[in-house]
Order: C-alpha cells, then sequence, then structure tokens
C-alpha cells in the first residue's frame, strides 16, 4: 500500500477543471527525504555561520588584546632599555673615578665574561614573537639585577676611598674650566694653519670673548701672563703631579703664587696668541706629559 500508486487531483479555485497528478508511493517518500535534508542542512548552515561570527569576534578580540600586549611590552623594553643605558652611565662614572683615585677595577668584578646589560631594544628588538620576546627580557632583567648589585658593591668601596682621599679629590680638575663647544678635542689633528697634522695637546673650547674662565680644582698658580704663541695664559699646580693650563685668554685674573679654589675665575675667553679665533686652550698634564683632559673631567 505504501509503495503503491497514487492518483492525486487538484482544483483550481474560481477555475473550472483539474489537474491529475499520478506518482508511485516510493517518489513520495523521496520528496519527503529531500525535505527533511534540505531543512536540517539549513539549520546546520544557520548553526554554523553564528559559530563562526562569534568565533570571529572572539578572534578580534584577541587580536586587540595581543597588540595592547604587545604595545605594553614594546613600552617595558623602552623602559629597561633607558634603565640599563642609566646604568651604564654609572659605570662608566665609577671607572673614570676609580682611574682618578688610582683604583682599577677587579677584572673579577665585571660580571660573567665581563658582560653589560647594553641596550635591550638593539639587541632582541622587532618583537615577532611575544613568548620568545619575554624569554628575552627575563634574561636581560637578570644581567641587569647582577650588574645593579655589582655596582652597588663597587660604590660602597669607592665611596670609601672618597672619604679616605678628600683632600686628593679636591685637587683634581673634575669639572670645565668654560662651558662652551669643543671645537678640537685631544690627540692627532690637521694644523688649524694647514700644513701637516699634529699632536693637540689638550681641548679648545669655543666660546664668547669675556667669558669667565674658572679653575676645575684648587692649586697654586706657577703662570700668570704671556707665554709666547699661548698669548695671555695661566698655568696652576695641583699636587700629586697634575698641572692644568689656560691659554690664549683675553687677560688673566689671577697672580703668580696666588692660592685658588674650585670655580673660582682666573681669567676670560679671548684671542690673544697664536689662534684662529676665541677660543680656550685647555691642557691638563701629569708629571709633565699631557693628558686628555676628559679623563678626569666627570661629567
Amino acid at each position: 500500500m505504501l509503495f503503491g500508486k497514487y492518483h492525486i487531483v487538484i482544483f483550481t479555485e474560481g477555475r473550472s477543471g483539474s489537474r491529475n497528478v499520478r506518482m508511485r508511493g516510493w517518489f513520495g517518500i523521496i520528496a519527503c527525504l529531500l525535505v527533511l535534508a534540505l531543512v536540517a542542512c539549513n539549520v546546520w548552515l544557520v548553526r554554523n555561520w553564528l559559530e563562526t561570527r562569534h568565533l570571529g569576534d572572539d578572534l578580534r578580540n584577541a587580536d586587540k588584546t595581543i597588540e595592547e600586549q604587545r604595545r605594553q611590552l614594546v613600552n617595558l623594553v623602552e623602559r629597561i632599555s633607558v634603565v640599563g643605558r642609566d646604568l651604564e652611565r654609572v659605570q662608566s662614572f665609577d671607572s673614570k673615578l676609580r682611574i682618578m683615585m688610582n683604583m682599577e677595577k677587579d677584572p673579577a668584578e665585571t660580571g660573567a665574561a665581563g658582560d653589560k646589560p647594553g641596550d635591550f631594544s638593539r639587541t632582541y628588538l622587532p618583537l615577532h614573537r611575544q613568548e620568545l620576546a619575554a624569554r628575552k627580557m627575563l634574561e636581560f632583567l637578570t644581567r641587569l639585577s647582577e650588574s645593579v648589585k655589582l655596582e652597588e658593591v663597587r660604590q660602597q668601596d669607592l665611596l670609601l676611598a672618597l672619604r679616605e682621599n678628600r683632600d686628593a679629590l679636591s685637587s683634581m680638575p673634575t669639572i670645565w674650566p668654560v662651558v662652551g663647544f669643543v671645537s678640537s678635542s685631544f690627540g692627532w689633528r690637521s694644523g688649524p694653519f694647514g700644513g701637516r697634522g699634529q699632536f693637540h695637546k689638550g681641548l679648545d673650547i669655543t666660546n664668547r670673548i669675556g667669558t669667565p674662565i674658572i679653575v676645575p680644582a684648587q692649586g697654586i698658580v706657577t703662570l700668570s701672563g704671556r707665554d709666547g704663541a699661548y698669548g695671555f695664559s695661566v698655568e696652576i699646580n695641583h699636587g700629586s703631579g697634575i698641572v692644568t693650563k689656560y691659554g690664549h685668554m683675553q687677560r688673566c685674573a689671577v697672580q703668580e703664587g696666588q692660592w685658588v679654589k674650585r670655580g673660582e675665575i682666573v681669567g676670560y675667553v679671548g684671542m690673544s696668541g697664536r689662534t684662529t679665533g676665541p677660543h680656550l686652550h685647555y691642557e691638563v698634564r701629569l708629571n709633565g706629559v699631557p693628558v686628555d683632559p676628559m679623563r678626569y673631567i666627570l661629567e
């Protein structure tokens, strides 16, 4: 009966006549199954569409979270880099003081293999993978922490030495004699008047004529007056073999034999002697040998 033949008569309202449809029973079953399959497919498609939309929202939220974390990580890296550079400046300052106090650093105090924290951003950026960046940052922080602890011990030793040698430190030229632009550094350079290169024994610091020049450390004036190509010059003996010289001045403000303290005016910037323009020639000699003044200046 179920798979028998069926005769369906379709009447149209308002019209005369009818339409006859004949079909077998199995055809109706197939038609019903197709309709059910179509409905099931539609339900499955709608469900998947809703799930995909939720996944898309979750993915966008995750991307926003990752981007925010990346920005925070980059900001943290920059802050760590600043700390690392500050520590390097402190270490450089420490080294300069130790040289001045004849307290060379023990190589064992420089850390593992003498490594310094360095600049984290320059070493580990760009940050392509957050996990890798976090691991590298942890390594950097560990090394930075070790360097800080070592530097803390060195600073305590240095402080003790400074207390014991306070008078010696006050006799060292640790400040700039005048503010200005360093137009010529210590060492070999081209001759200012042409010709072959020559060794420059100090620093040339350019500034306006009449700018005060101060003494960077206490000492006794051993020369005040004209000194050949240096023009009006002053020399000061600070003891311990350290002598400073100030050349090309407009005029001298101290007398030979005078005791001067750090910060006192010894003269004024000029262009006396053999010079190409107004500047101070600042020279430091140790046991009669010219040395780089930057060795003593604490910036």
